[in-house]
């Protein structure tokens, strides 16, 4: 994981860092956590990582 938020305009930073870094955008998986009345949304950005039980 990268980071993970509750604030969605922190999350747009990031994303913008991330963007001006030239980071391979492919390789972001951005994930909403969507939250209920007792639990607020939560923003998770985190690097795909390739599965290594898969064989080629």
């Amino acid at each position: 994981m990268i980071f993970e938020s509750q604030d969605r305009a922190e999350l747009r930073v990031r994303l913008r860092r991330l963007r001006e870094a030239q980071v391979d955008e492919s390789m972001i998986r951005i994930d909403v956590l969507c939250g209920r009345s007792v639990q607020p949304t939560t923003y998770r950005l985190s690097w795909f990582v390739a599965d290594s039980r898969v064989q080629v």
